[in-house]
């Protein structure tokens, strides 16, 4: 491991003064730990550093994983120059300065690596602004975002980058940051190996946030020692990442749905306790719940929906915390359910044929006749009250005239749709003889 070089200090500044993360910014691309997979002499950024042609390029990944460091490393490692650029503060007008002096450069023989942190701010018009930069070399971009690239770039700013996705920092990276702020401050951070742990968990996987909390604890009077429940009580326990209105919003109620749809109870208390502590509404929660009775319970578990809906009602009428343990009930409820998709499959095929057939007229013996004319006309008639005969089935054809019979609804050999299935094939025999 590479030593982090200190920058040089200005004339009347302390590099000790200065935050350990700023202090510890890797200085060579082999120093920036967890990104392996792109950065290593096999990597796809590994391979173009080595080669020494830099395309442009989107870095998607959690905060605290490393992407300006990448990119100032980048323009290091390829001796072009680096103008870094934050999308929340900057315009058109910013844009044009900096793609100005770029083409000046280049004219003068040096090119330019531009860095867009968080690039999803700009709008479509902006983004249209970088193309012919990008197409005709003036820049090479790299920009920076935290957001699913799909959703927030335009599609032509996508095709002429590649993108790639930094991991978030797993134990053993975040380990090695904390090797490196106690090698720093001169001296091992005062926690046992349960709070040191605890400390890497609480980082959630950024590295940034890792060496504030060091250089936190770091500062302690000599002689303490922190379990986790002392680590907690000292340093300021964040929320795990979570924003309602972006990526993590759709991939954490995902990840509840198919939990649930794959009878994986624990992990879907754990998705769903992660929403619920990330502060998601949890009306959006039981909404979501009870499209998951329907959908993949049906009638496998004809309890099912009921239960969802009456969890629903529970924290309206308890809010949390405590309506919180009614949606847990109902999750659990739902995990544990017989499964099936067969009336949502049903329903399916159902509309498609309605939308096929058109406006067919149901047959005569399935319409009421509330007047004489109607009457005259045969409206009603050939009905027969199935409750009356002595199957309790009367084995009229209610599809129109002019649709043959179909079979949309197959219940499974599961739950109570088994029950269903024995119903539907004695109707089917009893429809057969007649």
């Amino acid at each position: 491991m590479s030593p982090a070089r200190t920058p040089e200090k200005g004339l009347f500044e302390d590099s000790a003064s200065r935050p350990l993360a700023a202090r510890l910014r890797p200085q060579h691309l082999s120093d920036v730990v967890g990104q392996d997979h792109l950065l290593g002499a096999e990597g796809p950024i590994g391979r173009m550093v080595a080669a020494r042609r830099l395309s442009s390029m989107i870095l998607w990944g959690p905060p605290g994983c490393g992407k300006t460091t990448i990119a100032r490393l980048l323009a290091e490692t390829t001796d072009l120059h680096f103008e870094p650029l934050s999308a929340v503060f900057s315009g058109v007008a910013d844009l044009r300065k900096i793609f100005d002096a770029a083409q000046k450069r280049r004219v003068g023989g040096q090119g330019t690596l531009l860095f867009v942190d968080e690039i999803h701010r700009f709008n479509r018009a902006q983004q249209d602004s970088f193309l012919p930069y990008v197409e005709d070399g003036t820049v090479v971009l790299v920009g920076a975002t935290t957001e699913n690239p799909s959703f927030e770039l335009n599609g032509a700013l996508l095709s002429r980058a590649q993108v790639f996705v930094l991991n978030r920092l797993d134990e053993p990276a975040l380990e090695t940051l904390v090797q490196r702020a106690e090698a720093t401050l001169g001296k091992k951070l005062p926690l046992d190996a349960d709070a040191r742990g605890s400390l890497k968990a609480m980082a959630d996987g950024d590295g940034r946030f890792i060496f504030n909390l060091a250089e936190e604890l770091g500062s302690l009077p000599e002689g303490t020692m922190l379990d986790t429940a002392g680590l907690m009580a000292t340093v300021q326990r964040r929320a795990p990442l979570y924003d309602k209105s972006q990526e993590g919003h759709y991939n954490l109620i995902s990840a509840l749905h198919k939990s649930v749809r794959g009878s994986d109870v624990d992990a879907a208390l754990y998705w769903l306790a992660r929403m619920l502590v990330g502060g998601e509404h949890p009306i959006y929660i039981a909404r979501r719940v009870a499209r998951m009775a329907s959908e993949d319970i049906g009638l496998a578990d004809p309890q099912a929906l009921p239960i969802a809906l009456a969890a629903w009602e529970a924290y309206e009428r308890l809010g949390s915390p405590e309506g919180d343990l009614a949606l847990a009930q109902a999750v659990i409820y739902l995990a544990t359910a017989p499964k099936s998709n067969a009336a949502y499959v049903a329903f399916g095929k159902a509309q498609k044929a309605a939308k096929e057939s058109g406006s067919l007229m149901p047959p005569m013996h399935a319409v009421n006749a509330p007047t004489k004319l109607m009457r005259e006309l045969g409206y009603s008639e050939g009905y027969v009250y199935d409750p009356n005969t002595e199957d309790g089935f009367s084995g009229l054809d209610y599809f129109p005239e002019n649709l043959p019979r179909r079979r949309f609804y197959e219940p499974i050999e599961r739950g109570f749709e088994r029950e269903i299935k024995k119903r539907l094939d004695y109707w089917q025999k009893l429809r057969d003889a007649k």
